[in-house]
Formats: structure tokens, C-alpha cells, sequence
């Protein structure tokens, strides 16, 4: 075979991978789109919505950890960070919500936490309310889930990649933090109800319209905001600065010597993700109806972690149907007798399977079949051409 028609050859693979890749991707989302049109039970579509956020955060790991090289055991940070903004927003918007006066709601929690003989001073519980204050009009706490982690992604990805901070130590810093915040948060029970989080909220409400979390209309705003999240993230990975973003993982210091800015490229993509998370803790408040300190747990943030592994951490949507399909098994082993208690070690055996001996995850699998089926047909379509060839020859 002459190096031309390796190279044809080689191209006509990649050719085939790429379509093969985007037909997933079209299937998948054909399949989550299409799916109250078979599930009519309300109370599964509402749960499906919830993986299907989950998803969206599998997508968010992919792009720190899988293309960027970053290893964020944190990211339920931002997870968090969005999931209170909007439900700050939507708890002044429920009937619990106790009114001062005309323009004033005040969250129930409050005067519970009051100091003893001043529930009746308003002005003590207007001490804790000032934060609360913007967060009266929907708008600002929907806009404030997506713009605080941002915000909070980019100071703390400048400090560290300005000061080429990388691998373990990326993972600490951001373990600690979201420990640290979590803390806080707890800690500052007057305004945050601490342990308790943020409960009997008010739904989503656009133009009049109230997204009852379990109506079809709600599934499908999370459905569908997860399919533009895949896409976009698929085009983001795809571009130039996709590409050079998978050459500063591979090898930073050469990727500096060709006069990338990798600290640059690193902290654009830290920040998207923590967005993409802020965004999917946004549209699980409005699906689950509350906020909690849990959300921002280590253990959490580690299963994210693991959700991306199994999915295959180096795709988009490997990484989100791996963290749906973990989320099912762990609700339905869950629920099962047999393996009611049983079922965390049954994940972290899977895990650890995947570790050993699928490091690309079920993505990785995928690929390698689709290459092998497209190479197989290559070579017959070789082999035939040099056999008509031989023919003519004689």
C-alpha cells in the first residue's frame, strides 16, 4: 500500500468517525427529546429531568478534566452557587415567604432564627434581609446563578494558572474551597437556614407562564437546555482554540514554547464549565424544588468525577450519558431490597473496573468499534480495488 493511499485511507476513518460521532449526538438527543411521547408518568419525567441536569454537569467535567487537563474535585461549587442563587429568587416568590410590607417578602426561615423577643422587630430581621433584597425580581436571581460562579471561577483559575498551578494541586485547592464554602453557608443560618437549605419554593415563572415541576413544559425546558449546552460544547471543543486547548494538556511547556498562552486558554475553559454548572444547579432547583448545603458535599463533587470516568472523560456526551446512566442504577439499586445497602460498593467497584480497564471510559469503547467496523471496510474496499486492478493488469 503506497503512503497515498494510507493517507486516504487514514482520512476516510476520520471521515467516518466524525459523522458516526455527530449521529450519536443527534440520536441522543432525538431520544431525550422524544421521550414524554412514551413516558406519561409525570413523576418519572421529573426524575429523568433531574438526571438529565446531571448530565449537563458530567459535560462540565469532560471540559475541565477530559480537554483541558484540569482535575476539579470542586465543581460542585458552582453546582451549588447556582442551584441557591435561583432558589434565593424563587423563595421570596413563594406563599411561605411573609411579607414586612407592600415590597418586602421576607423568607419564613428568618423569623424562626430570630433571637428570642425579636420576632416582632423588623428591623433586626432586616439585618439578615439585605442580601435578599434583589433577589425579589426572578430575573436577578436566574441571571446571578450563571454570572457568581462565573465570576468566582475566574478569580480562582487566574490565581492559580497565573502561578502555573497544576495537577494534584488543582484538585486540593478546589476540594478545600468548596469545603470552605460549604461551611459558610451552614454557618451563616440566619440568612441561608444552614442544614436545612432553602425549601417550599415558588416555581419558575416566565411571562405568566409557571413551570410546574412536574409538567412536560418543565422537562422539556431542561431537556432542551441540555441539548443546546452538548452542542455548544461540542462546537466549543471543535474550534481552534478547542484544539490548542488539547495541545496545553498534552504538553504545556511546548505549547509555551510555541508562544501559546496556556494559562489564558485554561482559565476560559475552567470558567465556561463552572457556567455550565451554575447553569445545571439552576434548573435543578426549579426541577427538585429546593437548595442544600449537600449539593456542595466533597462526595458529591467526587461522584461527578466518576460520572465523566465511566462516561469516558475525553467526550462530551460520553461523560453525560455516564452520569444518567450511574444516577439510574444508583436510584434503582437503591430502591431494590437486595442491594438497598449494597449499592455504593457496587458503584465504586464500577468505578474501579473502569479505572483498570476501560480508561476511555464507555465513550472510548464506542470509538474504538466504530474505527475498527470503519477500517475493516476500508481494507475491503482496498483489497477489491487492487484485486480489479490485478485483473485489468492481466
Amino acid at each position: 500500500m503506497t503512503v497515498q493511499e494510507t493517507s486516504t485511507n487514514s482520512g476516510a476513518v476520520r471521515r467516518f468517525e466524525r459523522a458516526a460521532d455527530w449521529a450519536i449526538y443527534a440520536l441522543f438527543i432525538a431520544i431525550v427529546l422524544g421521550l414524554p411521547l412514551v413516558v406519561d408518568d409525570v413523576f418519572w419525567l421529573n426524575r429523568i429531568a433531574k438526571y438529565l441536569v446531571f448530565g449537563m454537569l458530567g459535560i462540565a467535567i469532560a471540559l475541565s478534566w477530559g480537554y483541558a487537563g484540569i482535575l476539579n474535585l470542586g465543581q460542585g461549587l458552582f453546582f451549588g452557587l447556582g442551584a441557591y442563587m435561583t432558589a434565593m429568587s424563587l423563595k421570596l416568590m413563594s406563599a411561605t415567604s411573609l411579607q414586612q410590607g407592600s415590597d418586602k417578602p421576607v423568607p419564613d426561615f428568618m423569623l424562626w432564627n430570630a433571637e428570642p423577643g425579636a420576632v416582632t422587630d423588623l428591623c433586626c430581621i432586616n439585618k439578615g434581609s439585605f442580601l435578599w433584597i434583589p433577589f425579589q425580581a426572578q430575573w436577578f436571581g436566574l441571571a446571578m446563578a450563571i454570572v457568581v460562579p462565573l465570576i468566582v471561577a475566574f478569580i480562582l483559575s487566574s490565581s492559580i494558572f497565573r502561578l502555573r498551578v497544576s495537577g494534584v494541586y488543582v484538585a486540593i485547592i478546589t476540594l478545600a474551597l468548596v469545603l470552605l464554602v460549604r461551611l459558610l453557608i451552614i454557618d451563616a443560618q440566619p440568612i441561608t437556614n444552614g442544614f436545612n437549605g432553602l425549601t417550599d419554593l415558588g416555581w419558575l415563572t416566565i411571562s405568566g407562564f409557571e413551570f410546574d415541576p412536574y409538567m412536560v413544559e418543565t422537562y422539556y425546558v431542561v431537556a432542551g437546555s441540555l441539548s443546546v449546552v452538548l452542542l455548544l460544547g461540542r462546537w466549543l471543543v471543535s474550534t481552534r482554540a478547542g484544539l490548542i486547548l488539547q495541545s496545553t494538556r498534552d504538553d504545556p511547556t511546548r505549547a509555551r514554547y510555541l508562544g501559546y498562552d496556556v494559562a489564558a486558554y485554561q482559565i476560559f475553559f475552567f470558567t465556561i464549565s463552572a457556567g455550565i454548572a451554575g447553569f445545571a444547579g439552576l434548573l435543578y432547583v426549579v426541577a427538585a424544588e429546593f437548595a442544600s448545603p449537600s449539593f456542595m458535599d466533597i462526595g458529591f463533587s467526587i461522584s461527578m468525577v466518576v460520572w465523566a470516568a465511566v462516561g469516558g472523560r475525553n467526550s462530551l456526551i460520553g461523560a453525560c450519558i455516564g452520569a444518567i446512566l450511574i444516577n439510574t442504577v444508583e436510584a434503582t439499586a437503591s430502591e431494590t431490597e437486595i442491594f438497598k445497602e449494597a449499592w455504593k460498593l457496587i458503584i465504586g467497584g464500577v468505578f474501579i473496573f473502569v479505572v483498570l480497564y476501560m480508561p476511555n471510559g464507555l465513550a472510548g469503547i464506542a470509538r474504538d468499534l466504530v474505527a475498527r467496523i470503519q477500517r475493516k471496510r476500508v481494507d475491503e474496499g482496498t483489497q477489491t480495488a487492487t484485486a480489479a486492478a490485478n485483473r485489468r493488469q492481466a
